[in-house]
């Protein structure tokens, strides 16, 4: 797909390449430009701009790759069997207060 900039009007993405990268009408997009490039992106929710800015953090994904090698381990168990030790162990901390 080709388009032609001119100065007099704005740039106009092609609807085939808005339906393509998934671009709903009404979307806030966020318009991003380096060397040559530009990259058009959907414009995070406050939510998920914490989300990503906690994957870069080094902890939280030393704590991600601990559990997902946990998993693949099979060191998991179901979440209704963690639950239940998890209020047995209350149980027993509140009989010897």
């Amino acid at each position: 797909m080709t388009v032609t900039v001119k100065n007099t009007s704005p740039l106009v993405i092609p609807t085939a390449a808005r339906r393509k990268a998934g671009f709903k009408s009404g979307q806030e997009l966020e318009v991003k430009a380096s060397g040559g490039v530009i990259m058009i992106v959907p414009k995070l929710s406050a939510d998920e701009l914490q989300d990503a800015s906690e994957l870069r953090d080094p902890k939280i994904r030393a704590a991600i790759r601990k559990g997902h090698e946990e998993f693949l381990a099979g060191k998991t168990c179901p979440i209704e069997e963690f639950f239940a030790a998890r209020t047995l162990r209350a149980r027993k901390r509140a009989r010897r207060a």
